[in-house]
């Protein structure tokens, strides 16, 4: 299969969605199949505002439009609600192609606690973008259940896997405290949203570990000078992190999924969190962590636990299985045969000023032609050139004098209108049918009644003034 996937996040972003997606895309392409991956990349973007590295593409419409086109995929999928997003689903909308979308992101409870914008109107958001989709793809099924209950798309299931060859245990024993001290390790974006603080207040019995960058970063290291902050790390560097630490603290009460849990605990560390979405799908009933409203006792519990149990726990979460229920969701990005695609239309290629210049002079052109070939308008042209003065002779109010000239234009419009239909009707053929008969008569009847609405209105203001 030829498969498109859209998506606003992406490299050098690293967070859960680009992790899924590479994944995602590198098992598809070990089926076999074709993989497009449209992203911020390949346009002009800026920085997202408090977000700076998220970059939004500028104008991509017409570029992403090309893409899609000359890819010509089987399969159209629309991982974000950004702009390269919203300029796929409105290709796909245009273009009656049917796609589907994905809700990595609890999105309106993050604008939420940025900007205090009530949830219904982030999901009424949601609900316009993701309506006209096939299918939306959600991580678990809480937020399953969330979708359904503010009614955005389709929900499905499309679960999260991890890399189990290269997020591992080393070779020592994995048991509960390998260090003298207990060490608490957070990986992640260090931002508001993340509820970091939670953790890093607590009164734990041992060093807080927090991997990742931020617009929080700068602050929290004034905050908490005890805390160790090793920001931003690549993806090959964390098993190492991970494997030094106890105890994985997760304190986020906003995530759909959480990939890092699954990454620890590969590695062989029990979680701490709080019993939200998430941490619940993930861990459940497992023994691969301790869920509590209270993280500090959350963590005291996790810190007994096995690490072979949570590495055992992740071995359940395979990205194999996770790309073949994605692959399964997928609809044919098809179309109906006789449906107009404007991108194959040689006459819509320009835009911008030149496409105004172009109309411009288009313009003048059936101006001209009416005046040489068509005697009703000239005609007409003749009556306005002698009604036109007489109603800016007569006494009347500029309302009225504007009606007056007002139902003069309509005519001449009209008129034009009713000999492009008269042109396209004799393109098709000049043969007499009925239809055609049809056409021409509406056109003639639409032309009576602007001269009707013309007569009156000048018969009205006239006896008002002269008799």
């Amino acid at each position: 299969m030829k498969i498109v996937i859209v998506s606003d996040a992406w490299y050098p972003q690293v967070n859960g969605v680009v992790r899924t997606l590479t994944k995602t895309r590198e098992g598809l392409e070990s089926l076999g199949h074709q993989v497009l991956m449209i992203t911020p990349e390949a346009f002009r973007t800026i920085p997202c505002p408090t977000y700076p590295e998220i970059r939004l593409s500028i104008f991509p419409g017409r570029k992403v439009s090309a893409l899609i086109n000359e890819f010509n995929p089987d399969h159209l999928h629309i991982a974000t609600e950004g702009p390269l997003g919203l300029a796929a689903r409105a290709f796909a909308v245009r273009q009656q192609i049917a796609f589907t979308t994905a809700y990595h992101t609890r999105f309106p409870e993050y604008i939420k606690s940025r900007i205090h914008l009530p949830l219904a109107c982030t999901y009424f958001f949601l609900r316009w973008f993701h309506k006209p989709g096939n299918a939306v793809m959600a991580p678990t099924n809480a937020v399953l259940e969330d979708l359904k209950r503010w009614r955005i798309g389709k929900p499905v299931i499309w679960p999260r896997g991890v890399d189990l060859d290269l997020f591992k245990p080393d070779q020592k024993p994995c048991s509960q405290t390998q260090n003298k001290t207990p060490i608490f390790i957070n990986v992640g974006r260090v931002s508001v949203e993340k509820n970091l603080e939670a953790f890093l207040d607590l009164p734990l019995q041992g060093e807080k570990w927090i991997v990742g960058d931020g617009p929080a970063l700068n602050g929290f290291k004034k905050q908490y000078p005890e805390v160790r902050f090793w920001g931003s790390k690549q993806m090959s560097e964390l098993p190492a992190i991970y494997n030094q630490a106890d105890v994985f603290v997760f304190p986020s009460r906003t995530d759909t999924f959480g990939l890092v849990l699954l990454e620890a605990m590969a590695c062989g560390l029990p979680v701490a969190a709080y019993p939200v979405t998430g941490p619940i799908d993930v861990i459940g009933s497992s023994d691969a962590g301790a869920l509590d409203e209270d993280l500090g006792k959350a963590c005291a519990k996790a810190l007994k636990l096995k690490g072979e149990h949570a590495r055992a726990h992740a071995e359940t979460f395979s990205w194999e299985i996770a790309t073949e229920i994605f692959a399964s969701h997928l609809v044919v990005a098809g179309q109906s045969q006789d449906s107009y695609r404007v991108e194959d239309n040689p006459h819509k290629s320009n835009h911008g000023l030149g496409r105004a210049i172009s109309a411009a002079k288009n313009s003048w052109a059936g101006l001209v032609y009416a005046v040489k070939e068509e005697s009703a308008f000239r005609q007409e042209l003749v009556l306005a050139a002698i009604l036109a003065p007489l109603a800016i002779w007569m006494p009347a109010t500029i309302l009225e004098t504007g009606a007056m000239l007002g139902t003069l234009l309509f005519v001449l419009i009209v008129e034009l209108l009713n000999s492009s239909v008269e042109a396209a009707v004799d393109r098709i053929s000049y043969s007499k049918h009925g239809l055609s008969k049809r056409a021409k008569d509406y056109g003639s009847a639409a032309v009576m009644l602007a001269l009707l609405l013309c007569g009156l209105t000048y018969a009205v203001i006239f006896t008002k003034y002269f008799l």
